[in-house]
């Protein structure tokens, strides 16, 4: 088996667990809130880690951390788990999974806006271009393709999608500042992640013990949306001979998602959400590609 085969086979897998989580998404919470939903799942997402983490020896690592790096993981914490998936929970809620999911998907448009404050980049007339293309995308799924009958648009659903897209391209971007071990650093983003969870179900929530039934769509979640998944994905990065080889299958997952989406959740899918996640796929797609052409014939110079 050559690293390469091994690559893809890690790629798609994750590509096939992130397919499945937003159909898990709607299915938990039809049967808790979105904060006992965070809750459950954050904790297994800890067992998940802890135990990869102790697989592969590399528990000890912790001790090496710094004050300053405890602080950024803290920090890193609130950003993701906690504020990320209260967001994106409450987007999910209040929304169509065929909705909530594509819109979720622009933290890549996101990305390349919120890089020029804090990666200090300047942006160019194609990044431009492909956040238009892909906004142009935003509006036809938050409409439903009637532009002039804006009844059908759930503003707070909208909006809290597209926030969580933004909050995970801020953790993103933060987080490519932390040169640790990449599952230190998330282990400890979740531990205290998962404080400021219990505070905030404490404070505006209930905490009760749900039946074993209910409690399976928040451990799926935790396990393969915020943990196990995330250690594929960085299989199929080692693995890979570049990045550009596999990152690209990432935007399988919400196509594959959709079909999940209508046989399970009997969701009839419309046209205008396909037609607007190609849209947005589209525009991530022309920057992520003209960013890797432009970046090569700069060092060809």
């Amino acid at each position: 088996m050559t690293n390469q085969f091994r690559s893809y086979f890690f790629a798609l897998l994750s590509v096939i667990c992130w397919s499945t989580v937003a159909t898990v998404f709607k299915l938990a919470l039809k049967e808790m809130d979105s904060a006992q939903l965070l809750l459950f799942s954050s904790m297994t997402s800890l067992l998940v880690l802890f135990s990869i983490l102790l697989l592969k020896g590399k528990l000890l690592l912790i001790k090496e951390s710094q004050v300053n790096q405890i602080i950024y993981s803290a920090l890193l914490g609130f950003l993701n788990p906690f504020l990320y998936y209260t967001v994106l929970f409450n987007a999910y809620s209040l929304l169509p999974a065929q909705l909530a999911q594509p819109l979720n998907y622009t933290w890549g448009v996101m990305l390349v806006l919120m890089s020029i404050p804090i990666l200090k980049q300047k942006i160019r007339v194609i990044s431009i271009l492909s956040v238009l293309i892909s906004f142009i995308g935003v509006v036809i799924i938050s409409t439903k393709g009637t532009l002039l009958n804006w009844s059908s648009f759930n503003t707070a659903g909208v909006i809290l999608a597209l926030g969580s897209s933004v909050i995970w391209a801020l953790y993103w971007l933060f987080n490519l500042k932390d040169k640790r071990d990449a599952l230190i650093k998330l282990f400890l983003n979740f531990i205290f992640g998962f404080m400021f969870i219990l505070i905030y179900n404490l404070v505006f929530g209930q905490i009760s013990l749900p039946n074993v039934k209910v409690l399976l769509p928040a451990a799926y979640v935790g396990t393969f949306e915020m943990g196990l998944t995330f250690v594929f994905w960085l299989n199929a990065l080692k693995w890979s001979k570049t990045t550009a080889t596999v990152s690209t299958l990432i935007y399988i997952s919400p196509f594959i998602s959709l079909v999940f989406i209508h046989y399970i959740l009997g969701e009839k899918i419309l046209f205008t959400s396909i037609l607007g996640l190609i849209i947005i796929i589209g525009g991530i797609v022309l920057q992520q590609i003209t960013s890797y052409k432009w970046k090569k014939a700069i060092k060809t110079v």
